[in-house]
Protein backbone atom coordinates (compact mmCIF):
# COMPACT_ATOMS: atom_id res chain seq x y z
CA UNK A 1 0.00 0.00 0.00
CA UNK A 2 1.22 3.81 -0.89
CA UNK A 3 0.75 6.16 1.90
CA UNK A 4 1.34 9.31 1.58
CA UNK A 5 1.95 11.11 4.89
CA UNK A 6 1.26 15.00 4.97
CA UNK A 7 2.82 17.27 8.38
CA UNK A 8 0.26 20.13 8.23
CA UNK A 9 2.48 22.93 10.22
CA UNK A 10 0.19 26.45 9.09
CA UNK A 11 2.51 29.23 9.79
CA UNK A 12 -0.61 31.60 11.79
CA UNK A 13 -1.62 30.14 15.18
CA UNK A 14 -3.71 32.69 17.25
CA UNK A 15 -3.65 30.92 20.42
CA UNK A 16 0.02 30.26 20.69
CA UNK A 17 2.42 32.26 18.09
CA UNK A 18 4.27 30.75 15.83
CA UNK A 19 3.21 27.62 18.02
CA UNK A 20 4.97 24.61 15.05
CA UNK A 21 8.54 26.38 15.57
CA UNK A 22 7.87 26.29 20.10
CA UNK A 23 10.04 24.06 21.88
CA UNK A 24 9.04 21.02 24.22
CA UNK A 25 12.33 20.91 25.61
CA UNK A 26 14.75 22.63 23.79
CA UNK A 27 13.18 20.91 20.30
CA UNK A 28 10.54 23.12 18.40
CA UNK A 29 7.44 21.33 18.09
CA UNK A 30 7.29 20.16 14.49
CA UNK A 31 10.00 18.66 14.70
CA UNK A 32 8.85 15.56 16.59
CA UNK A 33 6.40 14.53 13.97
CA UNK A 34 9.27 14.93 11.47
CA UNK A 35 10.87 12.88 13.20
CA UNK A 36 8.68 10.38 13.56
CA UNK A 37 7.39 10.35 10.14
CA UNK A 38 11.28 9.97 9.31
CA UNK A 39 11.55 6.24 10.74
CA UNK A 40 8.43 5.16 9.68
CA UNK A 41 8.65 2.10 7.98
CA UNK A 42 5.65 2.09 5.91
CA UNK A 43 5.08 5.57 5.01
CA UNK A 44 6.19 5.65 0.92
CA UNK A 45 6.36 9.05 1.56
CA UNK A 46 5.97 12.09 3.78
CA UNK A 47 5.51 16.34 2.15
CA UNK A 48 5.41 18.94 4.88
CA UNK A 49 2.57 21.32 4.09
CA UNK A 50 3.21 24.65 5.20
CA UNK A 51 2.68 28.33 3.74
CA UNK A 52 5.50 29.73 6.00
CA UNK A 53 8.60 30.03 4.47
CA UNK A 54 10.53 29.53 8.21
CA UNK A 55 8.72 26.44 9.13
CA UNK A 56 9.32 25.50 5.07
CA UNK A 57 13.49 26.08 5.81
CA UNK A 58 13.21 24.48 9.10
CA UNK A 59 12.00 20.87 7.97
CA UNK A 60 14.11 21.25 5.30
CA UNK A 61 17.13 21.74 7.93
CA UNK A 62 16.10 18.27 9.10
CA UNK A 63 15.78 16.90 5.66
CA UNK A 64 12.30 16.90 5.31
CA UNK A 65 10.27 17.20 1.88
CA UNK A 66 8.69 20.67 1.20
CA UNK A 67 8.23 20.31 -2.24
CA UNK A 68 5.72 23.79 -2.21
CA UNK A 69 4.29 26.44 0.12
CA UNK A 70 1.00 26.01 0.59
CA UNK A 71 -0.96 28.58 -1.21
CA UNK A 72 -2.91 31.32 0.71
CA UNK A 73 -6.80 29.73 0.21
CA UNK A 74 -5.61 26.98 2.03
CA UNK A 75 -3.72 29.06 5.10
CA UNK A 76 -6.46 30.47 6.64
CA UNK A 77 -8.10 29.10 9.64
CA UNK A 78 -11.01 28.70 8.72
CA UNK A 79 -10.63 25.65 5.73
CA UNK A 80 -10.89 22.58 6.98
CA UNK A 81 -7.84 20.15 6.75
CA UNK A 82 -9.00 17.93 3.94
CA UNK A 83 -8.39 20.06 1.38
CA UNK A 84 -5.15 20.96 2.32
CA UNK A 85 -4.50 17.11 1.39
CA UNK A 86 -5.90 16.84 -1.28
CA UNK A 87 -3.89 19.45 -2.11
CA UNK A 88 -1.07 17.64 -1.32
CA UNK A 89 -2.01 14.55 -2.79
CA UNK A 90 -2.70 16.05 -6.04
CA UNK A 91 1.18 17.74 -6.03
CA UNK A 92 2.11 14.01 -5.43
CA UNK A 93 -0.13 12.23 -7.62
CA UNK A 94 0.81 14.32 -10.69
CA UNK A 95 4.82 13.59 -10.12
CA UNK A 96 3.48 10.01 -11.38
CA UNK A 97 3.32 8.43 -7.89
CA UNK A 98 0.19 6.49 -7.06
CA UNK A 99 -1.37 7.11 -3.67
CA UNK A 100 -3.79 4.52 -1.71
CA UNK A 101 -4.02 6.08 0.99
CA UNK A 102 -3.10 9.76 2.84
CA UNK A 103 -1.89 10.12 6.40
CA UNK A 104 -2.57 13.37 8.03
CA UNK A 105 0.32 14.11 10.25
CA UNK A 106 -0.06 17.19 13.21
CA UNK A 107 2.68 18.57 14.64
CA UNK A 108 0.10 19.37 17.50
CA UNK A 109 0.57 16.05 18.66
CA UNK A 110 4.04 15.50 19.12
CA UNK A 111 4.71 12.50 21.18
CA UNK A 112 2.75 10.13 18.29
CA UNK A 113 5.74 7.93 17.45
CA UNK A 114 6.79 5.80 14.25
CA UNK A 115 5.14 2.15 15.90
CA UNK A 116 1.77 4.04 15.73
CA UNK A 117 2.22 5.60 12.30
CA UNK A 118 3.27 1.97 10.80
CA UNK A 119 0.97 -0.30 13.59
CA UNK A 120 -1.68 2.18 11.87
CA UNK A 121 -0.95 1.16 8.17
CA UNK A 122 -0.81 -2.49 9.08
CA UNK A 123 -4.26 -2.07 10.88
CA UNK A 124 -5.52 -0.39 7.90
CA UNK A 125 -3.85 -3.22 5.25
CA UNK A 126 -5.44 -5.98 7.71
CA UNK A 127 -8.54 -4.77 8.05
CA UNK A 128 -9.18 -3.14 4.55
CA UNK A 129 -11.44 -0.77 6.04
CA UNK A 130 -11.71 2.98 4.90
CA UNK A 131 -10.04 4.73 7.36
CA UNK A 132 -7.98 4.38 10.65
CA UNK A 133 -7.97 7.49 13.77
CA UNK A 134 -6.07 7.55 16.79
CA UNK A 135 -7.98 7.42 20.18
CA UNK A 136 -7.42 7.63 23.60
CA UNK A 137 -9.58 6.43 26.65
CA UNK A 138 -11.50 9.65 27.86
CA UNK A 139 -10.90 7.87 31.63
CA UNK A 140 -12.36 10.15 34.06
CA UNK A 141 -13.97 12.34 31.75
CA UNK A 142 -16.82 9.78 30.95
CA UNK A 143 -19.85 12.23 29.19
CA UNK A 144 -22.08 10.26 31.96
CA UNK A 145 -20.95 12.48 33.78
CA UNK A 146 -21.29 15.29 32.14
CA UNK A 147 -23.97 17.95 32.78
CA UNK A 148 -25.79 20.86 30.59
CA UNK A 149 -25.98 24.07 32.42
CA UNK A 150 -29.63 26.12 32.89
CA UNK A 151 -29.92 29.02 34.71
CA UNK A 152 -27.34 28.16 36.84
CA UNK A 153 -28.26 24.59 37.24
CA UNK A 154 -26.49 21.37 36.28
CA UNK A 155 -29.38 19.38 33.67
CA UNK A 156 -28.21 15.62 33.50
CA UNK A 157 -28.16 14.81 29.83
CA UNK A 158 -29.68 12.10 28.43
CA UNK A 159 -26.94 9.55 27.90
CA UNK A 160 -26.49 10.65 32.17
CA UNK A 161 -25.26 7.77 34.75
CA UNK A 162 -27.48 5.59 35.67
CA UNK A 163 -27.85 6.69 39.36
CA UNK A 164 -25.90 9.34 41.06
CA UNK A 165 -22.07 9.10 41.29
CA UNK A 166 -21.68 5.91 39.38
CA UNK A 167 -18.75 4.31 39.21
CA UNK A 168 -16.64 4.71 36.56
CA UNK A 169 -15.61 1.33 36.43
CA UNK A 170 -19.21 0.36 35.75
CA UNK A 171 -19.30 2.98 32.53
CA UNK A 172 -19.21 1.78 29.14
CA UNK A 173 -15.46 2.76 27.74
CA UNK A 174 -15.36 5.18 25.80
CA UNK A 175 -12.61 7.43 23.52
CA UNK A 176 -11.98 10.27 21.86
CA UNK A 177 -9.65 11.37 19.10
CA UNK A 178 -6.30 12.19 20.09
CA UNK A 179 -5.17 14.28 16.75
CA UNK A 180 -2.08 12.00 16.36
CA UNK A 181 -3.59 9.78 13.31
CA UNK A 182 -5.75 10.38 10.75
CA UNK A 183 -5.35 7.89 8.05
CA UNK A 184 -8.00 7.80 5.08
CA UNK A 185 -7.76 5.37 1.64
CA UNK A 186 -7.82 8.12 -1.11
CA UNK A 187 -11.21 6.94 -2.54
CA UNK A 188 -12.58 7.87 0.28
CA UNK A 189 -11.22 11.42 1.37
CA UNK A 190 -11.50 12.27 -2.51
CA UNK A 191 -15.30 12.08 -0.93
CA UNK A 192 -14.57 15.02 1.90
CA UNK A 193 -14.47 12.36 4.31
CA UNK A 194 -12.07 11.00 7.06
CA UNK A 195 -13.66 7.96 8.53
CA UNK A 196 -16.08 6.62 5.51
CA UNK A 197 -18.16 3.53 6.43
CA UNK A 198 -15.97 1.36 8.27
CA UNK A 199 -13.45 3.44 10.92
CA UNK A 200 -10.77 1.21 12.70
CA UNK A 201 -9.67 2.35 15.93
CA UNK A 202 -5.73 3.09 16.81
CA UNK A 203 -5.71 3.33 20.65
CA UNK A 204 -2.73 4.96 22.43
CA UNK A 205 -2.05 5.56 26.01
CA UNK A 206 -2.40 8.71 27.85
CA UNK A 207 1.37 9.60 27.79
CA UNK A 208 1.17 9.96 23.79
CA UNK A 209 -2.20 11.50 23.41
CA UNK A 210 -0.93 15.08 24.09
CA UNK A 211 -2.19 17.98 22.27
CA UNK A 212 -1.14 21.02 21.73
CA UNK A 213 -3.29 23.98 21.69
CA UNK A 214 -2.36 26.58 24.57
CA UNK A 215 0.55 27.28 26.06
CA UNK A 216 -0.09 25.31 29.34
CA UNK A 217 -0.10 22.50 26.86
CA UNK A 218 3.73 22.94 26.53
CA UNK A 219 3.86 23.01 30.23
CA UNK A 220 2.16 19.71 30.53
CA UNK A 221 4.11 18.44 27.46
CA UNK A 222 7.52 18.94 28.60
CA UNK A 223 6.42 17.32 32.19
CA UNK A 224 4.87 14.48 30.04
CA UNK A 225 8.47 14.39 28.49
CA UNK A 226 10.78 14.67 30.92
CA UNK A 227 8.75 12.12 33.41
CA UNK A 228 6.52 9.65 30.82
CA UNK A 229 8.48 9.07 27.70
Amino acid sequence: MNVLGVIVARGGSKGVPNKNLKPIDNKPLIQFTIESAKNSKLLSNTIVSTDSSKISDFAKSLGANVPFLRPENLANDVIGPIPTLLHAKKFYEDGGNKVDAVMMLQPTAPFRNSDDIDGSIELLTKTKSDSVISVVDVGAHHPARMKYMQNGRLIDPPFCEEYENQRRQELKKMYIRNGSIYLTKSEVIEKMSFKGKDCRAWIMPWERSVNIDTTEDFLYAEWVLKTQI
